[in-house]
């Protein structure tokens, strides 16, 4: 069988692996220009019987002629019983995708595209497909952050509109980079700037994009180390009015504060330019470099500056030369004190005590 005959695209964002597998798709429809030689399968199993079904429903789709003569092009979408959950772990659902082995090494003048998500990469039927198929794990092939900027900047191009510098890297932290937001983000920015098009700047969106996700509490800590009283003080009052708690926000700076200590160690070192971007490269420069102080580099964690995404970083290295090293110092101390505050005093305190903490950090510069 040809390999390319069967295509298998996997991996850990399911919107991901849907828009790439309606890419093939895409490609592959125009080999099947009429619409009933082509079949789109729901690939979602409650039960051992839904798998044995939509399974024998693909083999059919794939072995009957279609109407005008020739192969067919079948699309088993959304697939979820290729891992250990509840049914894709039981034998029923083993045996099912073992009987599948025969029809998919003879497809003959069919194509099936499978997509899934998610899938346990240690199951037998996925080993065997990764040999005998065009097989795509997008969590390999391109990182999340790499993907959300792509497909966020292509949903941009289609709507005629571009996003300012550093307004795209500020979207990716207020949603925490998640892909499908990311573009509905945008479509609703790109009709908000209207038809003539133009460009997505940062204020549009403090204004009109919501926090969600690990992005929760971005708004307060962009705020928080801007330099800006006014804005940092409206941030943390939006932050509590909405009903927020104070010890992620807490951790939240903590985590983006020891980031900044070893940007400005490595400044001060001079291992770096602060007045110029964080370029991929550098990072991985340093990174080998002092590879040998970190645990596991592949772990992403504010404990270790080279886990981190370098146009990340980048929003940072502006904030690197307003915070001297002993100031940030300072900050991680008075960042310990404000969390006994909040322990030792009620959730009534909570905002005065980031409001002082804020003002106290501001004066210091």
């Amino acid at each position: 069988m040809s390999t390319s005959s069967l295509c298998v695209i996997i991996g850990d964002d399911d919107y991901l692996v849907r828009q790439r597998a309606k890419e093939v798709f895409d490609e592959w429809s125009k080999d099947f220009p009429d619409d009933l030689s082509r079949e789109i399968i729901d690939g979602r199993a409650d039960r051992v019987d839904d798998v044995e079904r939509l399974l024998t429903e693909a083999k059919a789709a794939t072995t009957t002629l279609s109407l005008f003569g020739g192969g067919k092009l079948v699309w088993i979408n959304e697939v979820n019983f290729i891992n250990q959950s509840k049914t894709g772990g039981s034998q029923g659902a083993k045996n099912a995708l073992e009987n599948t082995k025969g029809f998919l090494q003879n497809l003959g003048d069919s194509k099936l595209l499978l997509s899934a998500c998610p899938v346990h990469r240690g199951h037998a039927f996925v080993k065997w497909l990764q040999k005998h198929s065009d097989f795509q794990d997008l969590s390999k092939s391109e990182k999340e952050d790499h993907a959300f900027r792509r497909i966020v900047e292509d949903t941009a191009k289609e709507l005629g509109v571009s996003f300012g510098t550093g307004a795209l890297e500020y979207l990716a932290g207020k949603i925490g980079s998640h892909p499908r937001l990311g573009v509905e983000e945008t479509r609703k920015l790109g009709s908000y700037i209207g038809k003539e098009g133009g460009e997505i700047t940062e204020q549009m969106i403090i204004d009109l994009v919501p926090d969600f996700g690990e992005g929760d509490f971005f708004e307060a800590s962009e705020a928080f180390f801007s330099g800006q009283l006014d804005w940092a003080l409206e941030a943390i009052d939006r932050h509590f009015f909405q009903g927020k708690d104070a010890r992620p926000l807490l951790a939240t700076l903590q985590n983006r504060n020891r980031l900044l200590i070893q940007l400005r160690v490595l400044a001060d070192g001079g291992e770096f330019n602060p007045n110029e971007r964080m370029s991929k490269s550098l990072l991985e420069r340093l990174a080998a470099k002092h590879a040998k102080h970190f645990d596991d580099p592949s772990e992403k964690t504010t404990l270790n500056l080279f886990s981190q995404n370098p146009w990340f970083l980048g929003r940072l290295i502006g904030l690197v030369k307003s915070f001297s090293a002993r100031r940030l110092i300072d900050l991680q101390s008075h960042l310990i004190e404000a969390f006994e505050q909040v322990l030792a005093q009620p959730k009534e305190q909570h905002a005065t005590i980031f409001k002082n903490l804020t003002i106290r950090t501001h004066s210091a510069g």
